[in-house]
């Protein structure tokens, strides 16, 4: 292809992992954004490579009848990159997700499994579920939120995925000097909310008054968060219990994806009284708390998570459950130290890079009953699957879950038998 050329016509036929879809230009692949499979657009070339072509869709030539119009007036080819099919039917959007899903599994860990991605309660429209918003501020102390694969701004004065706890503070439509991102944060369960600010390189960030009742923490240059008034996180509600979570610490931001996701684990599990469990990466302890409750007194459940924050919010939270330990370590260099009891159950909810090789041939030798991947990367997942396949372990049940609607995202709940 000339470098001269900056537009193609294309024909889509497939949809990739990442919110592209995928069609062939003069032999050539293209991955293009803001496109739908069946449909011909005129697509501008974003980057070229030897292999294949990255584009966006700036005119449908012929449209697919699951194309709708987008709900944000940010989004769109060279705008906010948050979302990547605000342009689809909800409907849609589940059925690109489930063929993503599918097609990982079969082409990475050589499973062929039919794939229905579920609903989230809650939120039909797909809006106002997004209970935690990372906001880019420019120089001048404007709002906005990053463009696909670039470090640009495109300013907003609102999100629609926002929660209508973060909506009503306003952020957006203040002025942020000296600050680099604010991260808001509301619980959906008890309308606590947090705002933290993190400085830009020179000065120190200008608070704005905002127009809701909310703590403030302003993060330091070395990482540290400081309070300059009110508490360091939010409570949430969840499978029963109530769950402290600092500034850093990670949730689930769907407003009903930790109620989903802990009654998929259970299912996935069946934990008993008695039975030992692990939590790997158990964050501030929502699995490992309902496990602790399951097993009772007389089991016993590990949770192991790398983040200070998260460790002292797990035990915190968890301090009425004294068959529960949390350990504070890595979570591959814990399984290359550790001499566990007899593990039945495992809960794994690694980041989206996943657990990887060393992790799950360590936690294969322990020979755990059933395991439960949570998973919000397919690739990745399926990435592990086929070590754990190597090692004895095959796949029994899938559930997906929209947790992100409007975007690629979704998470995954694997259940792992031996063979």
């Amino acid at each position: 292809m000339s470098r001269l050329t900056t537009h193609v016509d294309v024909r889509l036929d497939g949809v990739a992992h990442g919110g592209w879809c995928v069609g062939r230009h003069e032999g050539q692949v293209v991955f293009v954004r803001h496109a739908l499979p069946g449909e011909r657009v005129r697509a501008r070339i974003t980057e070229e490579t030897r292999r294949f072509l990255r584009a966006e869709a700036v005119e449908v030539l012929e449209a697919s009848p699951d194309r709708v119009a987008p709900p944000c007036p940010f989004a769109g080819p060279g705008r906010c990159g948050g979302c990547d099919w605000q342009h689809a039917s909800l409907d849609a959007q589940r059925r690109l997700k489930a063929q993503v899903v599918a097609e990982q599994l079969r082409r990475i860990a050589g499973i062929d499994r039919e794939v229905a991605v579920e609903e989230l309660p809650g939120t039909p429209d797909g809006l106002g579920w997004r209970t935690r918003v990372r906001f880019a501020v420019t120089p001048d102390g404007t709002v906005g939120l990053r463009r696909h694969r670039s470090h640009s701004i495109e300013p907003v004065d609102y999100c629609p995925l926002a929660h209508p706890g973060i909506d009503r503070l306003n952020v957006p439509r203040k002025t942020w000097r000296n600050a680099a991102e604010i991260e808001v944060a509301a619980a959906a369960g008890t309308g606590d909310t947090l705002v933290t600010v993190t400085p830009a390189r020179t000065g120190t960030p200008e608070l704005p008054a905002l127009d809701s009742p909310v703590t403030v923490l302003r993060r330091s240059r070395n990482g540290r968060v400081q309070p300059p008034r009110g508490r360091h996180g939010v409570t949430e509600n969840a499978a029963g219990r109530r769950w402290w979570v600092s500034a850093g610490a990670f949730w689930q931001i769907h407003p009903a994806a930790a109620e989903t996701l802990t009654g998929a684990v259970l299912d996935a599990l069946d934990p008993q009284p008695g039975q030992t469990a692990l939590d790997l990466y158990c964050g501030v302890g929502l699995f490992a708390g309902a496990l602790g409750a399951a097993v009772g007194p007389q089991g016993r459940v590990f949770g192991v998570e790398s983040g200070a924050e998260a460790v002292r919010d797990a035990r915190h939270n968890l301090r009425d459950l004294p068959q529960v330990q949390i350990t504070r370590a890595d979570v591959a260099t814990h399984l290359r130290r550790w001499t566990p009891p007899r593990i039945d159950l495992v809960v794994a909810d690694p980041p989206r890079s996943g657990m990887g090789a060393d992790v799950v041939r360590r936690l294969a030798a322990l020979r755990p009953q059933r395991i439960a991947y949570v998973s919000c990367d397919p690739a990745t997942f399926a990435r592990d699957l086929a070590v754990f396949a190597e090692h004895g372990y095959r796949m029994d049940g899938l559930r997906a879950f929209d947790a992100f609607p409007m975007t690629h995202h979704v998470e995954c709940v694997g259940v792992l038998l031996p063979a």
